[in-house]
């Protein structure tokens, strides 16, 4: 552990930490209101941080999980690039997965904020953009076998030096991307939210002093890797070790597996992932992104309190095996994909290898991420437009000991951080009639505890050929049920693409593929829904009735998973077959 910092009175350190949490909460209220794409606006697919002159995080913000690991290995890697070349006023862009970036589509934005010429803090913001150029709308190609057919690196540029705006780089990365005034809107967005950071925490500064500051940070740091270090302690002694299987997407690679292996000694953890050769397909994931998917399966396995910060990872050693590989790539490696596939998988291998040291803290997974992106013209504006629809690939939280999984909150990468909007304002800003949105029955994983269900989305393009890009899994393996979870009807759970001519199904995907959709035809998106908790014939059977009145679960998925033979005339349930069939005693009974 670090050595203490001086000690700081409990009051100050509750007025500093509320004034950090509160200048995240700031930035990122900065973003919402002030984005221009519904990636920004509507989805919130950003995040923000703040870090010490160490280039430590010392407060993530309640956003999007895959981000959030990332940004401690690339906040390190900026730093170290510029060196002692920072100064007042400087702000730096960054994508670059070489460079510990997570995808080229997670632009992020680093402010550094200095107090009477003295580097204190930086600001920073990384966001999901709507396009970063190359040959497929949105950046998800999947026909790219290099990472130079996806779209636009960035390496740490400086895009204002010391307050001046550089106007060439800034008209060189809006010429290379198409949607340009969305874009354009979402970088000044970043560029508020940055200098928000930034005045709060001079703010803070002049109230309590560079010294003073310092200490509290400090201490929040340790607050964290002493919580953290608990936890690890009171975990057993050992060797664990688990597999997850990555599903073939349509790539014609075949499944591949992720082993983590994790070995716990008094309050420390090391992890090291095993993964195959990295791949002509755009699911290979470079070291910073994959540091993400290791601290998501880590945090869903720990549910540590808060504070949230670098603390937490002190007492971790991480290795991700030898370079080119799935989850360790290198250049020239497609990667587009990667902040959900493989990272889920990843986070999944992780989790359950920890798990099998501590089964009481076992889980259900979350729903993997099975999304589309769309492309088009607009002929209200003249413009072409281009959107991640993150409504799109919402699905299930998994079950655990104490409740059933959250429906409609999905994906595990995001962890329920996305918001989906109001299909009214989607219909607004792009020209697209949504015919469904809503939940799908029977999508939720079977268990004592259910998983939670999955939605479907689905779009008619007005007036133009519209383009669509489905990306992720989940659609030939469910998510992974705890503790002897499992579903009678997997393939109630699966995720799938189905292309429409009006109400009729003409082809269902189970593939990622690039799809011209013409108008008066329809794309609709069926999600995974999350893993449920313990035996399915475990459930209380009002529970089961419950389900099925409230239109989570079919009467005939509640008698083949459950054993509950439901009466929806009087809304009331009796054991079938299996329940009668089991061997405990309790099944039969009805209790909530």
């Amino acid at each position: 552990m670090n050595r203490c910092p001086p000690r700081v009175d409990p009051i100050t350190l509750a007025v500093v930490r509320g004034a950090l949490e509160t200048t995240q909460r700031e930035m990122t209220l900065t973003l919402e209101k002030t984005a221009r794409s519904s990636v920004f606006n509507v989805a919130h697919d950003y995040s923000n941080a703040l870090f010490n002159h160490r280039a430590e995080m010392i407060l993530q913000g309640q956003d999007i999980p895959i981000h959030l690991g990332g940004l401690m290995p690339a906040m390190k890697a900026v730093a170290a690039y510029f060196g002692d070349d920072v100064h007042a006023g400087d702000v730096i862009y960054h994508n670059d997965p070489v460079l510990m970036g997570s995808h080229i589509l997670d632009c992020c934005m680093y402010k550094p904020v200095f107090y009477q010429d003295q580097l204190v803090f930086w600001s920073v913001c990384k966001g999901h953009v709507a396009d970063i150029g190359g040959p497929v709308p949105a950046g998800y190609n999947p026909d790219a076998r290099e990472i130079y057919a996806e779209g636009l690196r960035i390496p740490p540029v400086k895009l204002w030096e010391r307050g001046r705006p550089r106007g060439d780089v800034i008209n060189f990365l809006l010429s290379n991307v198409r949607s340009r005034r969305d874009w354009e809107g979402d970088l000044r967005a970043q560029f508020g939210a940055v200098g928000i950071g930034e005045r709060n925490l001079l703010a803070l500064l002049d109230k309590y002093g560079v010294r003073e500051v310092q200490a509290c940070v400090d201490e929040l740091l340790n607050m964290a890797e002493r919580s953290m270090r608990a936890l690890i302690a009171s975990v057993p002694d050992g060797s664990y070790q688990a597999s997850a299987v990555l599903e073939d997407a349509g790539h014609g690679l075949g499944d591949l597996r992720i082993d983590a292996r994790v070995k716990i000694h008094g309050d420390h953890c090391s992890i090291r992932i095993d993964s195959p050769p990295q791949v002509p397909y755009f699911i290979n994931s470079y070291a910073g992104n994959s540091h993400s998917g290791v601290y998501l399966g880590l945090m869903m396995f720990a549910k540590v309190a808060p504070p949230y910060n670098e603390g937490l990872y002190r007492c971790i050693t991480l290795d991700l095996g030898p370079k080119g590989t799935l989850c360790n790539a290198a250049e020239p490696a497609p990667h587009v994909n990667c902040t959900t596939t493989p990272m889920e998988t990843l986070a999944d291998a992780v989790r359950l290898a920890l798990e099998q040291a501590a089964p009481e803290r076992a889980v259900g997974s979350w729903c993997h991420s099975s999304g589309i992106n769309i492309a088009g013209h607009d002929a209200r504006n003249h413009e072409d437009y281009v959107t991640m629809v993150l409504a799109s690939l919402i699905g299930g939280a998994g079950a655990s000991a104490h409740r059933d999984g959250w429906n409609a909150v999905g994906p595990q990468c995001c962890f329920g951080a996305l918001t989906s909007g109001d299909v009214e304002v989607l219909e607004h800003q792009y020209p697209i009639l949504i015919h469904r949105y809503g939940l799908v029955r029977d999508s939720g994983g079977a268990g004592k505890h259910r998983g939670g269900c999955a939605t479907a989305w689905e779009v008619e393009p007005l007036d133009h050929a519209m383009t669509v890009i489905s990306f992720g899994e989940g659609r030939h393996f469910p998510a992974l049920g705890a503790q002897g979870a499992g579903s009678a009807r997997a393939d109630l759970k699966l995720g799938r693409v189905e292309r429409k001519q009006g109400d009729a199904v003409v082809e269902v995907l189970r593939k990622n593929a690039i799809l011209r959709i013409a108008p008066g035809e329809r794309v609709c998106t069926v999600n995974p829904g999350g893993g449920g908790w313990g035996p399915a014939l475990e459930r209380a059977i009002d529970a089961v009735v419950h389900d099925v009145r409230n239109g989570y679960v079919s009467a005939d998925a509640a008698g083949q998973e459950y054993g509950v033979i439901v009466d929806v005339a009087r809304w009331t349930g009796r054991p079938g077959p299996a329940r009668l069939e089991a061997s405990t005693p309790e099944l039969r009974e009805d209790k909530p």
